[in-house]
């Protein structure tokens, strides 16, 4: 379990206050917008920020308690630390980059040198030097060199911001595999939607220094109080959903969940695996009447629920399935 619960004030105005408590596995993400404190809360999880109060505690063990008077040192808290930019050694190359992780860990070694290299897929890159690399492999490697440091808890701050599209598809396939094969609490900042949405289990909702919600990410990224934070053409509903089928044919692949079914764009996931689906608000039209000689792939039946004016031409609409 990862316990916070914080407050600092910083010279600007800048007050943050903070608190969520999210599994002891998994990816918990912080979301919200540049300057909404996401950073700030991580550095007070490595030791880089002392808050003037508050409790931080992780899978049972006290990182700081300013009733008690604890702060736990940096060197002890055994945390992972993953940048924007990669921070490797520019006059090393990359297996000795990686060794230094290593060095860092002392003698226990539960995660291996060689499954690191094998889970990331940079066995080719160990001899080259930094320079060298592009900059999705950059981070792989700064990655790795986290990861054998043995961590307890790792923390990554917006370790894809500084990479192009492309680049970023080729390394969210090697973070969904760090998620799911290691046994290791990962804390997330990104101010990207679609990342949080396809890499997370709960998320923290940050906005000017405070936490609005945590939770479930399905949960939370479908409430509609958090528009601001989300925006309104973004807004949407997150559904969980297990892959039913595949169409070749017309390359789309059915998905289930709890109240019907969605035809997508074909995923490159097995019939049975789970799914998550972002129905944004924008992508919804509504009927009175079921629409026929259309283009429209899916068709859901529905009830009003609710109906708020927005801003100039738009109302936000709540509509239940069933």
């Amino acid at each position: 379990m990862i316990e916070l619960d914080v407050d600092l004030h910083r010279s600007g105005g800048f007050h943050l206050s903070a608190r969520f408590t999210a599994p002891g596995l998994g990816v918990t993400s912080l979301f919200g917008r540049s300057g909404s404190g996401k950073t700030t809360v991580i550095q007070m999880v490595a030791g880089v920020v002392r808050p003037e109060r508050g409790l931080i505690r992780i899978a049972g063990e006290t990182f700081f308690d300013s009733a008690r008077g604890i702060d736990l040192p940096m060197e002890r808290r055994r945390v992972g630390y993953v940048f924007q930019d990669s921070r490797l050694f520019p006059h090393l190359r990359v297996e000795d980059n990686l060794r230094y992780g290593e060095r860092r860990a002392g003698s226990a070694r539960p995660i291996a040198f060689d499954a690191v290299i094998a889970m990331l897929g940079i066995a080719h890159l160990l001899k080259r030097r930094p320079h060298s690399l592009s900059g999705g492999e950059r981070q792989r490697v700064a990655i790795g060199r986290a990861l054998l440091s043995q961590p307890r808890l790792l923390l990554m701050d917006e370790p894809l911001a500084s990479l192009d599209e492309q680049r970023k598809a080729e390394i969210l396939p090697y973070l969904e595999r760090l998620r799911d094969e290691l046994k290791l609490p990962i804390l997330y900042v990104s101010h990207a939607l679609d990342e949080v949405l396809r890499l997370s289990d709960t998320v923290v909702v940050m906005s000017e220094g405070r936490s609005l919600a945590y939770g479930p990410v399905s949960d939370v990224m479908s409430r509609a109080d958090l528009l601001p934070v989300v925006g309104r053409f973004d807004l949407g509903t997150i559904l969980d959903c297990t892959v039913k089928a595949h169409d070749t044919t017309y390359n789309l692949s059915t998905l289930a969940f709890a109240d019907g079914e969605l035809r997508v764009p074909l995923v490159d996931q097995p019939v049975g695996a789970p799914a998550r689906a972002r129905v944004r608000s924008r992508d919804v039209a509504i009927a009175l009447s079921r629409p026929i000689d259309v283009s429209v792939t899916n068709r859901l039946a529905g009830r009003v629920t609710g109906i708020e004016p927005g801003e100039g031409p738009y109302a936000d609409v709540a509509v239940t399935l069933g």
